[in-house]
């Protein structure tokens, strides 16, 4: 596989009125200027969950009002015919009614609904994208690989420690995954943080004291799409080293893949599920608790510890391990190999776990460009 490198967003229908019988059209966010607790929903659609999150602006960050996530596995199958499945776009229609309610009932007006890789290379995407707006009355907006990586970026804005000077934010998702390094060197270290939220606006150059993207890529390959590359291989092990040793292949045209980084001043960020999920196998969590993955340092000798407990406990023991939860025991192997590969080509003492990511982007983006935020807006 050929990682992707920017290009335009696909085509998207234009706004209609909804046939006799559909959900009510839900309307765009630029019909109504923002006020005092205005609601805004971002909604994330990737290759395997469907999650949406309603907040509303609260200081300088926000406050979750409602949210929804749900596994659907839209791109099942994606690998082999190239096309999005019935029964995948079934399963999704039905998490995203449940979405169009929340916004109904919430009676949001500012939102972005954004379909991510399976839409992205899926040769039915549209008439999917026209099915979804029919029957929901949801607008689904597919976005660009470098729109993807943007917005995962900003979202990790609070996690970046004043002390970094040289950043890469990994953001692992079901059907590619986006990693941008980020040079801080001539950012003042109390404005290192607000420099990323500036990126909003796009990743070329905002200054001489602003943040400098070195560079960024989009790999098509996620936990759904790199475990479905080696389905075939049935020794466990051996496919986790496989796993991990193709996606480290594909970061080859990464310009700081052989970067050779001062520990002191370069952070690494991973924001995805499967990040946090070994985050929570480390902690011992039986019951998932945001308040302490989120910002959780870990070290590469704990990650490798957790990785190496996985292995021991092979597929049946994995899928009963209540750390790791049932809508993430199949897919974890496959995550696991692309971080081990991240932590074995940067060698780094720590990786800063992120539980947030491209909703909670969509939600900065469109609160700064609002000036409703009270550091913003970011411009």
């Amino acid at each position: 596989m050929t990682p992707q490198r920017p290009r335009e967003a696909d085509a998207i229908p234009q706004r209609q009125a909804a046939p006799e019988g559909a959900a009510p059209a839900v309307e765009p966010s630029a019909s109504h200027p923002p006020g005092a607790g205005t609601l805004y929903a971002a909604l994330d659609l990737g290759t395997n969950s469907c999650r949406m999150l309603i907040a509303q602006p609260k200081g300088s960050q926000f406050q979750v009002v409602d949210s929804f996530s749900k596994t659907v596995q839209l791109g099942v199958g994606l690998e082999a015919s190239g096309r999005l499945s019935r029964a995948s776009m079934g399963r999704t229609v039905q998490a995203l009614r449940i979405c169009q309610k929340k916004i109904e009932k919430h009676g949001v007006r500012r939102m972005r609904l954004v379909a991510t890789e399976a839409c992205r290379r899926a040769r039915n995407a549209k008439d999917f994208i026209r099915q979804v707006r029919r029957e929901t009355g949801l607008s689904l907006e597919i976005i660009a690989p470098e729109e993807e990586a943007r917005l995962a970026v900003i979202s990790c804005a609070p996690l970046v420690n004043p002390r970094t000077e040289q950043l890469l934010v990994v953001d692992i998702g079901g059907g590619s995954t986006e990693l941008v390094w980020i040079d801080l060197a001539a950012v003042p270290a109390e404005e290192r943080a607000r420099s990323i939220m500036r990126l909003h606006r796009g990743f070329q150059s905002q200054g001489d004291s602003a943040a400098r993207v070195v560079d960024w890529i989009s790999v098509p390959l996620g936990v759904a799409t790199l475990k479905d590359q080696f389905a075939d291989v049935e020794d466990d092990a051996a496919r986790f080293a496989l796993m991990s040793w193709f996606f480290e292949e594909n970061l080859a045209s990464f310009s700081p893949y052989n970067a050779q980084q001062a520990r002191d001043g370069f952070q690494i960020i991973g924001t995805s599920g499967t990040v946090t999920t070994v985050a929570a196998s480390y902690l011992n969590l039986r019951r998932y608790d945001r308040t302490k993955v989120d910002g959780l340092q870990m070290t590469s000798d704990q990650i490798d510890l957790v990785i190496r407990e996985y292995l021991a406990l092979g597929p049946e023991g994995r899928r009963t391990d209540p750390r790791i939860g049932r809508d993430r025991h199949a897919l974890i192997m496959s995550g696991a190999a692309i971080l081990q590969a991240l932590m074995r080509i940067w060698p780094t003492d720590r990786l800063s776990v992120a539980d947030r990511g491209l909703r909670e982007g969509l939600l900065y983006a469109q609160m700064s460009a609002d000036g409703v935020l009270e550091d913003g807006p970011y411009a």
